[in-house]
């Protein structure tokens, strides 16, 4: 799974990296990012990028509730485009979700052991995201997204049984193209090359969600 991620690479270089139009929205560097927060995403709209904060946990339209969506932060690359919960989200409404890293942690010695999880060369890179929009009756409505998942690399394969689909550079454009082909979308639904990350303990200051400082990616002592 993704239950945890960073996002400390400032808006500017971000808007080079991933083609958005506007940089006006105010990202402070986050370094531990949790469910039901806001986060980053980019989505494509009259053909232009633009960058949006969604909500984490997806809500279905036709949910009654909107704290369904604490227990959809992900979606399953094997089901997801077939799943009532994400499959209209899968058709319609993918963006990319910009993180510089993310956690996992490791089952070892009766615990576990947190793990931060990036790029060699530290770059942000996108998860592939899913979005909806919700709203009920005469309240506000809530833009949310959710993180699709696969099978791990050989690296994350050492910590956790999952991974974040993290989307090759060259595939902005599918993936964000409500009229791109299922088979090339599926293509794209592929553990992340090990070779291009690196991962490294770090402490279990990282494990509360209020903890949101440098010290969450230190390595561990």
């Amino acid at each position: 799974m993704c239950g945890r991620y960073t996002l400390k690479t400032p808006v500017e270089k971000l808007a080079e990296e991933f083609g958005f139009d506007d940089s006006s929205v105010e990202l402070p560097p986050n370094y531990n990012v949790a469910p039901t927060q806001g986060v980053a995403a980019v989505l494509e709209e009259d053909g232009r990028r633009r960058l949006e904060v969604l909500r984490w946990g997806l809500i279905p339209p036709w949910a009654d509730d909107p704290q369904i969506g604490s227990r959809m932060i992900n979606a399953r690359a094997e089901t997801a485009p077939e799943k009532p919960s994400f499959r209209r989200a899968f058709r319609e409404r993918r963006c990319l979700i910009l993180a510089d890293g993310f956690y996992e942690w490791k089952r070892m010695n009766g615990g576990k052991q947190p793990y931060y999880i990036h790029m060699k060369e530290g770059r942000p890179f996108a998860l592939a995201g899913l979005w909806e929009s919700w709203k009920d009756d005469g309240g506000p409505e809530i833009r949310s997204c959710t993180i699709l998942t696969t099978k791990p690399n050989a690296l994350a394969g050492e910590i956790h049984d999952r991974m974040p689909v993290i989307l090759p550079t060259g595939s902005y454009d599918v993936w964000l193209d409500a009229e791109a082909d299922r088979d090339e979308l599926y293509g794209l639904l592929a553990p992340y090359p090990e070779d291009e990350m690196e991962a490294y303990p770090v402490s279990r200051f990282v494990n509360s969600p209020s903890n949101n400082d440098p010290r969450c990616i230190e390595p561990a002592a």
